[in-house]
């Protein structure tokens, strides 16, 4: 890919979106990880610093210091509005009006937290007539890696058509910070969560793996190439079919036949 021309791509994209939405602006959660870094970096590029608002969103005793210190530094270096909100306080009020909350579901509460930070993030939007950006990727959104109207709620994906390896590249050449480029990716719903400890693979093999199906590979054929293990391609397809459902608007039955008609020629 070229990345220079990707990049102008998505800043013309971005600008005409929320020109189209008759909007002032962008609010961008800034997590302190690459991703989001990109894309509040491709925001200020597109509409500059003084529409977008970046908003962090730790949990307290969770969030490692170093999230909440890189996604200061990528506020700072940019020059935008930036907001942070711990997210606590409305994670305690669920639980505590929620019996069942107490239990041990890490998923479950895990995805709470992604839909307690999409709230606060439209809260922002809708009072300040702009759009929520996201910050998925591609690999992402192929694998359905993210949560069902959490951080999957947006009103565009700016780096939804780049694989995490490309995020990379285009990082490194747009000046984010290197310290930020080498974390571990994590998506912070609990304590020493990474992804690609969850993805059990790492996201240049999966990045590939998804390329070559896409090309038209058989999945057989792909995970030989890579040196794949078959729990890992299992693994992979699983996502991709488990999870298609994030990607689509929810289902409904078509009524259309059963209603009867009134009009007569």
């Amino acid at each position: 890919m070229d990345i220079g021309k990707a990049k102008e791509t998505i800043v013309k994209f971005i600008r005409e979106s929320v020109k189209e939405a008759g909007c002032k602006g962008a609010v961008v959660g800034i997590s302190g990880g690459i991703d989001s870094a990109l894309t509040a970096y491709l925001c200020v590029e597109a509409l500059g610093k003084e529409n977008v608002l970046g908003v962090h969103l730790p949990e307290i005793n969770l969030t490692p210091a170093e999230d909440v210190l890189d996604a200061t530094e990528v506020a700072e270096r940019l020059g935008i509005e930036f907001r942070t909100i711990d997210i606590s306080g409305p994670l305690r009020a669920f639980m505590e009006a929620v019996p069942e909350s107490g239990q041990d579901f890490r998923h479950a509460n895990g995805n709470l937290k992604a839909r307690v930070r999409m709230s606060i993030l439209y809260y922002y939007a809708n009072t300040m007539q702009r759009l929520v950006v996201g910050t998925g990727n591609k690999t992402e959104l192929l694998l359905g890696y993210f949560t069902k109207y959490g951080d999957g709620g947006v009103d565009l994906e700016p780096i939804g058509d780049l694989y995490k390896t490309e995020v990379r590249e285009m990082s490194r050449v747009i000046g984010v910070p290197q310290g930020i480029i080498e974390k571990a990716p994590s998506a912070g719903l609990w304590a020493g969560q990474t992804d690609e400890a969850d993805l059990g693979i790492t996201y240049e093999t999966v990045d590939r793996f998804l390329e070559m199906l896409l090309e038209g590979e058989r999945p057989q054929v792909a995970q030989n190439t890579l040196g794949m293990t078959p729990q890992q391609r299992d693994s992979v397809l699983a996502r991709i079919h488990g999870n298609l459902h994030k990607r689509k608007a929810p289902p409904m039955p078509e009524l259309d036949e059963l209603r009867v008609s009134y009009i007569t020629v």
